[in-house]
C-alpha cells in the first residue's frame, strides 16, 4: 500500500496525480474499476471529480445515488456489489435505480456500460466483497474535526443533525470491513 500525503493548503484533489499514475499502471484488458472510499467530508467527491476530469472515458458513480435514505450505508454497499460490480466482473453492463433524496424514495433508472472504466466514490465503496471485483482501491483520510467542518459547510449546516447517526454507520462499516486496509493508496484529504 502506498500513502500519498497532501497538505491542507494544497489545491483540492492534489492527490489525483498519484492516483492517475496508479490507474495508468493497471493491466490492460477488461475496463478497470476504481473504488474511492473515506469518511464523510474527507474529500472523496473532490478527488473523484478531479480524476473524472482527467480520465473522461471513465464513468463516475457516486454512492450517494445508492444510499436508500440516511440509514442506508450498508444497503448501498451491498447493492453496489450486486447490481454493478458483479455484472461488470463478467463483462455485463449494469442497470440500477437511483435514490431520490427530494422525494425520499426510488429515483430514475441509471445505466453503466461494461465497455468503459468505472470510477466509484462514496463511503461503503471499499468493502471486502467490492474490493475483490475492483482493480484499485483508494482511501481518503482526514481528521474528524476538519471533515465535520467541510461537511457542514458543503451542506450549509443541513447535515449537522445527521452527523452522529451517519458517523455511527461509518464506524460500523469500518470496524467490519477495514476499508483503509483494503486500499492500494491512502490519500490525505
Amino acid at each position: 500500500m502506498m500513502s500519498i500525503g497532501v497538505s491542507p493548503s494544497a489545491p483540492a484533489g492534489a492527490g489525483a496525480g498519484a492516483v492517475l499514475a496508479a490507474i495508468h499502471e493497471l493491466p490492460r484488458g477488461r475496463p478497470s474499476v476504481v473504488l474511492i472510499d473515506g469518511r464523510s467530508g474527507a474529500g472523496k467527491s473532490t478527488l473523484a471529480t478531479t480524476l473524472h476530469e482527467q480520465w473522461p472515458e471513465a464513468q463516475l458513480l457516486r454512492l450517494e445515488d445508492f444510499y436508500p435514505g440516511w440509514n442506508g450505508l450498508e444497503a448501498a454497499s451491498a447493492q453496489l456489489h450486486r447490481v454493478v460490480l458483479r455484472p461488470f466482473s463478467i463483462g455485463r453492463s449494469a442497470r440500477w435505480q437511483s435514490w431520490d433524496w427530494i422525494t425520499d424514495g426510488p429515483g430514475e433508472w441509471r445505466h453503466f456500460d461494461a465497455a468503459a472504466p468505472l470510477l466509484i466514490e462514496g463511503c461503503g465503496a471499499l468493502s471486502r466483497a467490492n474490493r475483490a471485483l475492483a482493480q484499485l482501491g483508494v482511501w481518503v483520510e482526514l481528521a474528524t474535526a476538519e471533515r465535520f467542518h467541510r461537511a457542514s459547510f458543503r451542506d450549509a449546516g443541513r447535515f449537522e443533525t445527521r452527523w452522529a447517526s451517519w458517523a455511527a454507520q461509518e464506524e460500523a462499516f469500518a470496524a467490519r470491513e477495514r476499508p483503509s486496509e483494503l486500499a492500494d493508496l491512502i490519500v490525505s484529504g
